[in-house]
């Protein structure tokens, strides 16, 4: 093989290995992501309007999924969903920064050797287990070997071209700090992950290819290209989120222009280089001290950024009736399937009040003949449609995700919810078209057929009370399931009661025809609804085979 045939291999052996490596990373975040589930499902919501406990919770989450730009995706995504304010999300975003050099600091330590065996056992697992949980925790280990056999294999073929000419120009231009930070901020823009630019650059470190002194500028540049993905990420959302997004650029443009001082006034690279000569750990120092003392100078600072942002970005979002967008739910969250799961559950949350205040609204337009409830009804109505297709839409895409065992039963129950909630919203407008007839036709209801439907409307709410409960607590309340199943029998039983009734003053001449029909299809409209009701709260359960045996006993017993 000639000199050119043996650089040409080298050169494509180096790229194999830049992909495993990249590749190899994805696994690792991806596998954690999904083992972590609940976990960090449970750590985001326990996050609070105070900014160094955001800040915690930006390193605890970022440290679980090792992508700062994930997490910083998703908190946009989390304030274009009004779910987390400016002021929460920036201390999130500082605190990811430090969170994410958690993948440095391991890729410094040299276990390269056992990567193989990492590798071997975590394909083993995920292959050969059929439990999504030790899939994914295989999935972590194949993706750590993978990770460090790429990290070698580049290295290795790096090594003999780290003395060619066009290395040593290249080392030469990124030690100018202009060169370097946009060097490493185009860098980072292209690989959309500040962990892996920097693991890369670790990588041509352990070759010789670079030294602290020729990359330190880079590593701060790759700290703004990090931004790029969550400035795509807000195009088209909420003023909000756009502010978002700038603080985290003005942030990493502080913390730059910052150590970028620091590195040319003071003795900074020689500090790191006396601690230790092997320069992946130099690398990682650089990029750990950058990111903690970023955060701890530039947090208390947090409010002078937001108000920044507000200023480059002026003008307050709409207010107003309930719209026609989704609140809780944003393409950005799909990237994070337990939060995608607990964000889809809180927008059919707010489907299902909608459908309940429209049947309250229509009931009150029916007895008190109010003409402006109608309309507020239709309005409503024209919201649940828009949120039933919308929530239907994003479920067949969270359900192509990678979901844990029981938030994928849970989504498949969904599907039902979502269209009985539509369902108990459409009849609440047939409600509303028989109040309009009434209005119309100046009709009135007899005092003992007020009385009954006064009384079938309190059974119908407690059916829906209990039912929308069930599915806020997301718990299998086996008593509270009982009485929504009795309540629903006894309305069966008494819409056929109050049918013989009307029927009997309609012999008697008590009522006319005309509100007699009105009558009779108020109670099918009450009776569906008390169905679609009742069914939300069995489809929430098939997954507890317990519970719905404890269920059909106390229909049992009750029948």
């Amino acid at each position: 093989m000639t000199l050119d045939q043996t650089l040409v291999m080298q050169i494509i052996l180096a790229l194999g290995g830049l992909g495993l490596f990249l590749y190899g990373m994805k696994l690792l975040g991806d596998g954690l992501e999904l083992a972590a589930g609940s976990k960090l499902r449970i750590i985001l919501e326990k996050l609070t309007s105070n900014r160094w406990l955001g800040a915690l919770v930006g390193v605890i989450v970022t440290a679980i999924i090792q992508s700062s730009t994930a997490v910083s995706v998703m908190v946009v995504g989390f304030v274009n969903a009004s779910i987390m304010t400016l002021n929460q999300a920036i201390g999130v975003i500082m605190g990811a920064s430090i969170g994410t050099t958690v993948t440095s600091l391991i890729l410094s330590i040299n276990i390269a050797q056992y990567a193989p065996i990492a590798i071997f056992i975590g394909a083993f697992m995920v292959v050969l287990s059929k439990k999504n949980n030790t899939k994914y925790i295989g999935q972590i280990i194949a993706g750590f070997g993978i990770l460090f056999f790429g990290m070698t294999t580049m290295s290795d073929n790096l090594k003999p071209l780290a003395s060619s000419d066009f290395f040593q120009n290249i080392i030469v231009s990124v030690s100018n700090p202009f060169i370097g930070i946009i060097f490493g901020i185009i860098f980072s823009a292209v690989v959309q992950s500040s962990s892996a630019t920097v693991g890369v650059l670790q990588a041509l470190g352990a070759a010789g290819a670079v030294t602290l002194s020729g990359s330190v500028y880079m590593i701060y540049g790759i700290h703004i290209g990090a931004c790029v993905t969550s400035v795509i990420s807000s195009i088209g959302a909420t003023k909000a989120a756009k502010r978002t997004s700038l603080s985290y650029v003005i942030y990493t443009f502080l913390g730059t222009a910052m150590f970028t001082l620091i590195t040319l006034l003071t003795p900074f690279v020689p500090f790191i280089q006396n601690i230790t000569d092997y320069v992946p750990l130099q690398i990682s120092l650089v990029h750990i001290i950058f990111s903690i003392i970023s955060t701890i100078v530039l947090l208390p600072c947090s409010s002078f950024i937001t108000k920044l942002a507000c200023i480059i970005i002026p003008g307050d979002e709409d207010t107003g009736k309930e719209a026609c967008r989704l609140k809780y739910v944003d393409e950005r969250i799909l990237k994070t399937p337990p939060i995608a799961v607990n964000q889809i559950t809180k927008e059919i949350e707010r489907m299902g009040k909608l459908s309940k205040r429209n049947f309250e609204y229509s009931m009150q337009a029916l007895l008190n003949k109010d003409e402006k409830l109608i309309e507020t009804v239709e309005e409503n109505e024209e919201v649940i449609d828009y949120l039933n297709h919308k929530i239907t839409s994003y479920l067949v895409k969270i359900n192509g995700l990678s979901l844990e065992d029981k938030d994928r039963v849970k989504i498949g129950s969904y599907y039902h919810i979502v269209s009985d909630m539509e369902r108990i919203g459409d009849h609440a407008e047939n409600i509303c078209e028989i109040a309009a007839k009434i209005i119309e036709k100046d009709e009135v209801f007899s005092q003992k057929a007020i009385a009954e439907i006064t009384n079938l409307k309190k059974l119908v709410d407690d059916v829906i009370d209990g039912s929308f409960r069930l599915f806020e607590t997301q718990t299998p309340d086996i008593a509270l399931i009982g009485i929504v199943g009795k309540t629903e029998q006894e309305i069966d039983d008494k819409t056929e009661l109050y049918k013989d009734n009307h029927i009997e003053r309609l012999s008697e001449g008590k009522c006319n025809a005309t509100i007699g029909t009105l009558f009779m299809e108020l109670l099918t409209n009450l009776e569906r609804i008390a169905d679609h009701g009742t069914n939300i709260a069995f489809s929430l359960y098939p997954h507890h085979k317990s519970a719905i045996k404890k269920i059909e006993s106390v229909q049992s017993t009750s029948n």
